[in-house]
């Protein structure tokens, strides 16, 4: 999976697992248009039991390329899942996860949820129709 293009496709729930410890934390990311054509992308953390509703915002991702927790958050900067996703966003980014971590999709597409039933789909974690988007 590319998870780079998989976390900022708009749509993103994903479990990321710590190759060491085998820790795990579930994100999702939001993205949300604003002026000038620029794109937000809003990190929540899962916080409870309920698999689809209780997450908590952690920060946003700008220009799709830096986290930043954010003061409004409910859960500190040093909290394991905050500095987990800003470590594994980094590496993600520099494309150096390597087997230090995994990320796991939910089997829905990124971009539009739908759920993922084609094996290339569900590999990539978007749909046909979004991946060429």
């Amino acid at each position: 999976m590319d998870a780079r293009r998989f976390m900022l496709a708009g749509n993103a729930t994903f479990t990321i697992v710590s190759g060491k410890t085998g820790t795990r934390f579930t994100y999702k990311v939001r993205a949300k248009e604003i002026d000038g054509g620029r794109t937000l992308h809003f990190v929540s953390v899962l916080t409870g039991a309920d698999n689809e509703n209780d997450f908590t915002f952690l920060g946003t991702i700008f220009e799709a390329r830096e986290f930043r927790h954010s003061k409004k958050s409910h859960i500190g900067p040093d909290a394991p899942s905050a500095k987990a996703f800003a470590w594994a966003f980094n590496r993600i980014l520099a494309d150096a996860l390597g087997s230090d971590a995994s990320v796991h999709h939910e089997g829905r597409c990124g971009r539009c949820g739908r759920k993922l039933t084609v094996p290339s789909s569900i590999e990539l974690g978007l749909g046909p129709e979004c991946a060429g988007a």
